[in-house]
């Protein structure tokens, strides 16, 4: 018996729909949240892992806010290499799972001048969960490298936000 098409077709819009509005809202909350109330940031020098999509992101915000990004800056900031962590929800024997994707990474500031650490190897991460199906490879991968984008986004905010609300940095 040949599958029905219209299954099939109805099953794919439904995960569709559900990832663009995942990648949208998430988005969404992004670009809206606390841009104004941010504090002007000193000059930064960016070391670590700089060339993680995390990292890319946060210098792209600190331009955005006008924060300058220069070697030898009188605070450094230390980012870590982002891990990300995939636990699957659910037993076993389901065709379809829910995930939950755990984003984190270290951040340290330390002032040049005093060689003081205001932070030190702080662990900041952010997650989320998605419903996939382990039979759809293809929309699974799509799926994953969306969320995991999603939570780069997510993640780079939750940085600039601590940099923001680090004490004797402004």
């Amino acid at each position: 018996m040949k599958p029905s098409h219209h299954l099939t077709r109805r099953h794919f819009l439904a995960t569709s729909i559900a990832a663009t509005a995942a990648v949208v809202l998430s988005g969404c909350g992004f670009h809206l949240r606390g841009q104004a109330s941010l504090p002007t940031l000193p000059t930064l020098s960016l070391e670590g892992d700089t060339n993680s999509a995390v990292a890319q992101q946060v210098a792209t915000r600190l331009q955005q806010l006008d924060t300058q990004v220069v070697p030898g800056a009188p605070w450094r900031v230390t980012l870590g290499t982002p891990l990300l962590n995939e636990r699957r929800l659910g037993g076993d024997g389901r065709a379809s799972r829910e995930h939950e994707l755990t984003l984190s990474t270290t951040l340290s500031v330390q002032e040049r001048a005093s060689n003081a650490y205001y932070l030190n190897n702080v662990t900041i991460e952010t997650n989320t969960r998605i419903r996939v199906s382990d039979d759809d490879l293809l929309n699974r991968e799509t799926l994953m490298r969306e969320a995991e984008q999603a939570l780069s986004r997510q993640l780079s905010q939750r940085i600039i936000e601590r940099l923001a609300n680090v004490e004797g940095m402004q």
